[in-house]
């Protein structure tokens, strides 16, 4: 189960937008630079607000990397993974004591 969010989303997306506005408007400033001067107005910790800022990007394609629907499904695929390769070895047991079994002589 997740951790519950810290900041809320409306204030997450606010703080986002401030920052991209700082990056891309007139005064081009970098994004750490932005994040600080943004985080300190808002009281946000700066190295969140980069992360959010470095995720809105890769959304948006302006960055590479992994979006936020892509990354969901990698930990989907790799729960059903997890989940799949337990089944497997249970199996194994299962069909490895059940052969065991079979080769015992009966005692009819």
């Amino acid at each position: 189960m997740a951790a519950p969010r810290k900041y809320p989303d409306e204030l997450r997306e606010r703080a986002i937008r401030f920052a991209l506005d700082l990056v891309e408007g007139p005064e081009k400033l970098s994004v750490n630079a932005a994040c600080k001067r943004v985080g300190e107005q808002l009281g946000i910790v700066p190295d969140s607000l980069r992360n959010w800022v470095q995720q809105a990007r890769v959304d948006a394609g302006s960055a590479p990397g992994l979006t936020t629907d892509e990354r969901a499904r990698l930990a989907e695929l790799e729960r059903e993974n997890r989940e799949l390769r337990r089944a497997n070895a249970i199996l194994k047991s299962a069909s490895a004591f059940f052969a065991a079994e079979l080769d015992r002589p009966s005692q009819r």
